[in-house]
């Protein structure tokens, strides 16, 4: 019976995490903005719904980058792990760019270029392994999701 190698998924699990983590340290006391802002587009979901939904997706992300790690030959591998490592650097800037900031109209085209490098990664990843790929979606989903909520912030409150 060959044993399962679970370091590839702790390692991505606890990186991704961790930066998920030190970016709402960082923007902690600036995301009582988002609760007061009086102006805010239709659909906006409740504050505590954000970092739940993030928990979820830096752990999708994580899992997806090690089963690519497991499976890629080590130049596709180092592509991957480059786009990942460039949407992750993406995705914490935003949350600065955003709250800390409050550079609105900056971080909607900021989170464009994110959303390309998450469909990027979704391609590569797919490619060496199916569900690694598919393991994206959510994110893209949720990132088209804050692309809309980031451009009515930005458009209800100039």
């Amino acid at each position: 019976m060959q044993k399962a190698n679970w370091k590839p998924y702790a390692f991505w699990i606890i990186v991704t995490e961790a930066v998920g983590g030190i970016a709402a340290l960082l923007i902690r006391n600036d995301t009582e903005l988002y609760r007061t802002i009086v102006e805010k587009p239709p659909l906006s979901p409740p504050a505590i719904l954000f970092p739940i939904v993030w928990t979820i997706l830096y752990a999708l992300m994580a899992i997806g980058m090690a089963r690519v790690e497991l499976a890629a030959d080590p130049r596709e591998k180092k592509i991957c792990t480059g786009i990942y490592l460039g949407q992750l650097a993406f995705n914490f800037l935003w949350s600065i760019l955003f709250f800390k900031l409050r550079a609105f109209g900056f971080a909607f085209f900021w989170l464009i270029a994110l959303w390309a490098l998450i469909l990027w990664m979704i391609v590569r990843f797919h490619k060496v392994d199916k569900p690694a790929g598919l393991l994206q979606i959510p994110y893209l989903i949720w990132v088209t999701f804050a692309g809309y909520l980031n451009l009515g912030v930005w458009l209800l409150n100039r």
